[in-house]
């Protein structure tokens, strides 16, 4: 029987930063994300790494939760995108053959049909290779620069249903086949292999068909994170890949049994859905200097952004809050429930209080940080990986590009001796390789 095959993918922001908030500062991370080149290069290297695809987050407003003012996430570097992520994948689609791309648009504010087209235009362009990381949006500030009011979770994700269910009808529009372009008949497209989709929701409504042809993968690969049972829930109907939040092995456990109860009961298997985990590698020629590397850049976190970070994340401002008080007592009046359960998750675990808890949640935004020679980090992978716990990692940098370069130069082939990740890729699209 063949060995499993752990999945790896790149977590990308057009910004100063992922996880770790300090990388926008290390020495060694080019920050020059404003630029064509800088892309280019990054998607040439996690290709040669043997990644099975990279994506990018999205953030669409200047976080002012904190002290009512995006002016510590905006003055010391915190998480922002600061481009539109969805051109520079067709930019990166140029300069590589295999490698899935990924992006981030949200339910909440673009209707089906312009996300259908978008996508599927760049699934032409890409040769089968996109992936749609669907979000539904939580933030305020997200939606005011939209104009609108936000809504309670378990409505976002009812919108998000029916804007992915009108998009994969879209998408199923035309048939296999449907464009001909025979010059010598004069025959373009057959019209009855092209449909009217007439879809109705209570929130979105489109008439369709869409106006590009059929790509070869059919449908972007569909990625989500919600955390949740709401957000479980669309992920066990939806999701091809889910990318989480979890702080230790038996948490890996658990949401991955729970994933895969919810698809059984939707008659979906296993195997169609990919449950990756974060983790933040920091990689030395010994140990004793990957641990002096992780010590110098986790010294890098300004404290006070991590508190800006936090109540960005969970939709209340705890400037007003002791930094000594456990995070647990901290109450929710807005924001993503899911996200604050996550931060708990890992708090609890080691009784941190809301100051330490800033620190901690800037430097990995509390996933697990992988440190150690190619071969110590390799061991952490496979021993998440060999217990059940995920189907392998969203990897975030903490240096930029040089953690993806040494990741994809030291860890990956320790990797492919020990048969747990590819040397090839072996499908034409995205979908194949992830099922293959």
């Amino acid at each position: 029987m063949a060995r499993r095959r752990m999945r790896l993918v790149a977590f990308l922001l057009a910004g100063p930063t992922a996880h770790h908030h300090g990388m926008w500062r290390h020495p060694e991370t080019d920050n020059e994300f404003l630029t064509p080149e800088y892309y280019e290069h990054i998607a040439r290297v996690l290709e040669a790494g043997f990644f099975d695809a990279l994506f990018f987050a999205d953030i669409l407003a200047l976080m002012d939760f904190y002290k009512g003012s995006y002016d510590t996430v905006l003055s010391r570097g915190g998480q922002m995108g600061l481009l539109d992520p969805i051109p520079m994948l067709a930019q990166m689609a140029r300069v590589t053959q295999h490698i899935g791309l990924g992006g981030s648009v949200s339910t909440s504010f673009v209707h089906p049909f312009q996300t259908a087209r978008t996508f599927a235009t760049l699934d032409h362009l890409s040769g089968g290779r996109m992936a749609w990381n669907i979000v539904t949006t939580s933030s305020s500030p997200q939606w005011a620069n939209f104009g609108l009011e936000p809504v309670p979770r378990d409505q976002r994700y009812d919108i998000a249903d029916e804007v992915v269910e009108a998009c994969t009808r879209l998408w199923d529009s035309w048939e296999p086949g449907a464009l001909i372009i025979d010059k010598a008949s004069g025959r373009f497209a057959d019209p009855a292999k092209v449909h009217r989709v007439d879809y109705a929701g209570n929130h979105v409504r489109t008439r369709g068909p869409l106006t590009v042809p059929r790509t070869t993968q059919g449908w972007p690969v569909l990625m989500q994170a919600g955390s949740s049972p709401r957000g479980r829930e669309f992920a066990a109907r939806w999701a091809e890949i889910i990318f989480t939040l979890q702080h230790a092995i038996p948490d890996m456990q658990a949401f991955r049994t729970d994933i895969h109860e919810r698809m059984d009961r939707r008659d979906r298997r296993p195997e169609e859905c990919q449950i990756l985990v974060s983790v933040d590698p920091i990689i030395g020629e010994t140990r004793s200097i990957a641990q002096e590397r992780a010590a110098y850049l986790n010294d890098l976190i300004d404290p006070e952004l991590g508190l800006a970070l936090i109540s960005a994340h969970i939709g209340t401002d705890l400037s007003g809050y002791r930094l000594d008080q456990p995070i647990e007592n901290v109450e929710i009046k807005e924001g993503s429930r899911g996200s604050f359960d996550v931060i708990l998750q890992g708090t609890r675990a080691n009784g941190l209080t809301l100051g330490d808890a800033a620190k901690r949640f800037a430097i990995s935004e509390l996933c697990p940080q992988v440190i150690g020679t190619a071969s110590d980090v390799a061991d952490q992978l496979q021993a998440m990986f060999d217990s059940g716990g995920c189907d392998g990692f969203v990897l975030t940098p903490t240096t930029f590009p040089g953690c993806f370069e040494q990741f994809s130069r030291a860890v990956v082939p320790e990797l492919q001796r020990r048969c747990l990740v590819r040397d090839r890729y072996e499908g034409r699209t995205l979908r194949e390789n992830l099922r293959g």
